[in-house]
């Protein structure tokens, strides 16, 4: 994941734990912080967790979720919470690529409203 979005000039950073990004962002909450990829599985604190002390502090950041674990109620969750996109493991690197760029602005959202379950869903 690191190695494709970089790939696409774009700076990534990825964290040893959950716990260790949380912190990071709620010690300096100007951590320059553009969008989150985020596992509904994670150990210590869950990707539906992250993201809800995410929104105290940056509302709008853009959250990807990219999870294995596609049960209903992480995605309603996930969704109801603010995530750009829902996908499913294993995620086609042209689906994450039109996502990272509809939540970075890079380029229009056109085609981001698909009725695949794996695609981004908006909210």
């Amino acid at each position: 994941m690191e190695r494709l979005v970089r790939s696409l000039g774009m700076a990534a950073e990825t964290y040893a734990s959950s716990e260790d990004f949380v912190s990071q962002i709620e010690s300096l909450p100007s951590f320059p912080v553009d969008c989150v990829i985020l596992d509904v599985q994670m150990p210590g604190l869950n990707g539906i967790e992250v993201q809800a002390r995410l929104r105290r502090i940056h509302k709008d950041m853009p959250v990807i979720f990219i999870t294995a674990h596609d049960d209903r109620g992480a995605r309603e969750r996930a969704l109801a919470g603010g995530a750009l996109a829902f996908l499913r493991k294993p995620c086609n690197d042209a689906l994450l690529i039109r996502t990272l760029d509809a939540a970075l602005g890079r380029r229009g959202s056109d085609g981001m409203n698909q009725s695949d379950p794996a695609a981004p869903a908006r909210t």
